[in-house]
């Protein structure tokens, strides 16, 4: 794979790489996002991502990460239209202009977006989803992705979003699990059609009508859906709903922050199932 160094910000590869950061319109476009760091560029590939443009920059990273995530993006094969991936050497003063945050090993990568709709999801049996409506804060959901992979939830479905699924700040929150986890983006209305289908029973959290979670049986197939901390649940998700829970309030506040609440909800349904296969 041939390397190519580049010192000017004002070079156009940089340019682009800038602005995929910033402006979700181009990433739809170009259908292109932007992943920085070894471990979530990592997850990313083996997730079968191509990888279009990898920059590099040896006084920050080791020899030996740039040596293995090239071996990787090598072994994906040709980019669509058999265009071969590059690898661009930038120095330490511009990698720093380049990347969105710190810490990220002197890697910053290009990524091929690769759709995925409800028909993709392959559930197993009594599968654990989690559901968000219009979940606006990219850590958030970041957040929530990362806790559904350590749970083991089946996929996570995104309704009516708010936020780009691509945004660097969620694939920084979610530490690389948006490639892990199947997330799905679609409208209120078709991911209760679909869970209506297969059969998931559908679990709204929220204060008002409802049960204890822990009350609560999680052991067949499950939908768990939150809403934003602001406003909730629409009436769509409530009036479809097989049941609704909450998690005990027990000071003066009515709400947890949503990655709390569905970490909580996700590992009781843990508890439950594994409590069950004893």
């Amino acid at each position: 794979m041939r390397i190519e160094a580049v010192t000017s910000a004002q070079n156009p590869k940089i340019k682009e790489l800038l602005a995929l950061q910033e402006k979700s319109r181009l990433r739809r476009e170009k259908n292109l996002f932007v992943v920085e760091g070894r471990r979530e560029l990592g997850h990313c590939i083996d997730a079968g991502y191509l990888i279009r443009t990898l920059f590099t920059c040896s006084e920050i990273c080791q020899e030996q990460d740039i040596e293995e995530i090239s071996e990787k993006i090598l072994a994906q094969g040709p980019l669509p239209g058999q265009c071969q991936p590059s690898v661009i050497e930038v120095p330490a003063a511009l990698y720093a202009k380049m990347a969105y945050r710190g810490g990220t090993e002197g890697l910053i990568a290009e990524a091929v977006m690769r759709p995925c709709g409800l028909e993709d999801l392959k559930t197993k049996e009594n599968p654990l989803i989690i559901v968000l409506e219009s979940v606006e804060k990219p850590g958030n959901l970041g957040a929530v992705l990362r806790s559904a992979d350590s749970a083991g939830a089946d996929a996570v479905i995104v309704c009516d979003p708010l936020t780009d699924l691509y945004n660097p700040n969620l694939i920084r929150a979610s530490i690389g699990a948006i490639f892990s986890i199947p997330t799905v983006a679609v409208s209120s209305a078709m991911a209760i059609d679909w869970l209506k289908t297969n059969r998931i029973q559908i679990l709204t959290a929220q204060l008002q009508d409802s049960e204890l979670y822990y009350d609560t049986d999680m052991t067949g197939g499950t939908a768990i859906v939150m809403g934003t901390e602001s406003t909730g649940l629409t009436d769509i998700w409530r009036q479809n709903a097989d049941r609704h829970i909450r998690i005990p309030m027990l000071g003066q506040l009515d709400s947890l922050n949503v990655s709390v609440s569905a970490a909580i909800l996700l590992y009781e349904a843990v508890r439950q199932r594994n409590q069950q296969n004893r």
